[in-house]
């Protein structure tokens, strides 16, 4: 079974389900990472150029090619393939500061359309995609995008942000009449994989030993449609 999860940030996916998807992997399944928002911009500024030196990078560091490096790394360990679209995180569409990454998807903002016709020719016969648990709008982009596409998707619960507010809403586009799945998930490989996202560690967690002490009692539990649920029966 070819399973294909799209990660709006080089994390998302390792962070949420990483455990799941390596015990697919393990299983014999073709697993394969499509992380959407990886473009470099070159001479970062204001608020895109904040999120880099917050996290004690300098200015001329390419930080998205780091964030790619991490990125591969992580998937290595959890046997999946990395894919990287060439699309731009927030900070480089426009939004100017913490607050407005959480505070909905600007009118003028249909970046979902690049990642909708991005995934249109991807194969996969089980999708795994956000929540978009704590409303960041590339979360809800990526919701938007794949929710449409009528494809058989397992919907994760977004990780840091369902650790800091558990009772957190998913965004508006999900769609009704899914029930919670676990799947067999290996979350030792999970945290291993988190690890290689060094430069984000300190940001989302504190540190590498904060990442692992707070993902060790966070189980993967999804959401999945009847088309899911049926194709992971079959694993």
């Amino acid at each position: 079974m070819r399973v294909t999860a799209v990660s709006p940030h080089l994390d998302d996916a390792a962070f949420s389900v990483g455990g799941t998807l390596a015990a697919l992997a393990d299983a014999g399944h073709e697993v394969t990472v499509v992380t959407c928002f990886t473009r470099s911009v070159p001479d970062p500024e204001g608020f895109a150029l904040a999120c880099q030196l917050d996290k004690g990078l300098p200015a001329d560091v390419d930080y998205m090619a780091l964030r790619r490096d991490e990125d591969a790394a992580a998937m290595a360990v959890l046997g999946a393939t990395p894919l990287h679209l060439d699309l731009r995180e927030a900070p480089h569409r426009g939004y100017e500061s913490a607050a407005e990454l959480f505070a909905g998807v600007r009118e003028d903002d249909d970046v979902w359309e690049d990642v909708r016709a991005a995934l249109t020719g991807l194969p996969g016969d089980l999708w795994l995609a956000p929540q978009a648990l704590g409303g960041h709008v590339d979360h809800l982009q990526v919701l938007r995008a794949v929710a449409g596409t009528g494809r058989p998707v397992l919907w994760w619960r977004d990780s840091p942000y369902v650790l800091r507010d558990p009772d957190a809403v998913p965004g508006p586009e999900l769609p009704a009449g899914l029930t919670p799945l676990e799947l067999p998930q290996d979350l030792d490989r999970r945290a291993d994989a988190c690890a290689c996202y060094a430069t984000q560690l300190g940001f989302q967690f504190g540190g590498p030993e904060q990442m692992r002490t707070a993902l060790a009692g966070l189980p993967e539990v999804v959401l999945a449609d009847a088309g899911a649920r049926e194709l992971a029966a079959r694993r």
